[in-house]
């Protein structure tokens, strides 16, 4: 189900603040750090043909069009020029289990502000930014745009939009980009993928898009506080299970799981050559962004 248009709804106060709060730290952040960061590693990684022109010495091989090479018989090459704007393309997590947050905020006001980040920082470049909100199927698409005021209704859809679904499907949402964006893009995925077999679909969104994961993790998932006997309900399926926080046992076999759970989807991204933004709920994530952009800048300028 996709939800293209609502009538608009008055934004209570609390919220507003909120979206505000949001807008003041990251615009500072993208302004002080991140804008420059951003252009060089993603700026001019998109280009359109321009025309085919004869070799001339200094020219890169690999750009030689050997079709009319031959068909000529004097060597040409294909000249680019870089394309003018790029699409950034946030693909934000917003089922039930987004909505959990053990810290000051959830997993899901944390996804708000990376995507104001990313958002913000597209626009101070002359992109377009769009996003598809998604559950166990793609519910919210928003298409790309420009503008602060685009951006602060991005920020406020991520907010508070209510899903129509608890669960979450991946594929689902990479299918549906992969249909709605003709042309190469840059995707973020943010999520804290509590789904399975997304594997494929995302294989072949990388192979037509910059795609770069953004795992959203809260303290509460990396380990149980000691409180005795608790009842947990898990917030996508509403299952209810009791446990006995109080048992070190308990405790160290749910933080062996949480940490298998996470190094599986590190060396998953790592195995597919994903590049990956990992932010939690009770860090700061700036230290996360600068170094995928140091990364990503060493790799791309070796």
């Amino acid at each position: 189900m996709i939800v293209r248009s609502q009538p608009v709804k008055a934004i209570p106060k609390e919220w507003l603040k909120k979206i505000r709060q949001i807008e003041l730290r990251t615009v500072r952040l993208v302004e002080d750090l991140m804008a420059g960061q951003y252009h060089s590693v993603f700026k001019g990684r998109g280009m359109d043909f321009d025309e085919v022109r004869e070799y001339q010495p200094g020219d890169e091989v690999r750009r030689i069009d050997w079709n009319v090479t031959a068909r000529t018989g004097i060597a040409h090459i294909k000249k680019y020029i870089e394309e003018r704007e790029m699409t950034v393309m946030m693909l934000v997590d917003a089922s039930a289990s987004a909505g959990t947050g053990s810290v000051s905020q959830s997993k899901r006001e944390l996804a708000a502000e990376i995507a104001a980040v990313l958002a913000f920082s597209a626009i101070q470049n002359n992109d377009k930014v769009g996003a598809l909100l998604f559950t166990d199927g793609a519910e919210k698409y928003i298409r790309p745009g420009k503008g602060r005021i685009h951006v602060l209704r991005l920020i406020s859809e991520v907010l508070m939009y209510e899903p129509a679904s608890r669960g979450t499907n991946l594929t689902s949402a990479l299918q549906h980009v992969n249909r709605a964006l003709s042309r190469r893009a840059v995707i973020f995925v943010i999520s804290d993928f509590m789904d399975e077999s997304f594997e494929r679909a995302l294989k072949i969104t990388s192979r037509k898009h910059d795609v770069i994961m953004v795992p959203v993790v809260d303290a509460s998932e990396r380990a149980l506080p000691d409180l005795g006997w608790i009842a947990f309900e898990d917030a996508e399926t509403g299952e209810v299970m009791e446990i006995d926080t109080g048992n070190p046992a308990v405790r160290a076999s749910f933080l062996k799981g949480a940490e298998e759970r996470i190094e599986r989807l590190r060396r998953y991204f790592r195995k597919t050559g994903l590049d990956c933004i990992e932010v939690q709920t009770d860090r700061p994530y700036l230290k996360a962004f600068m170094q995928f952009f140091q990364n990503r800048y060493r790799r791309l300028h070796p």
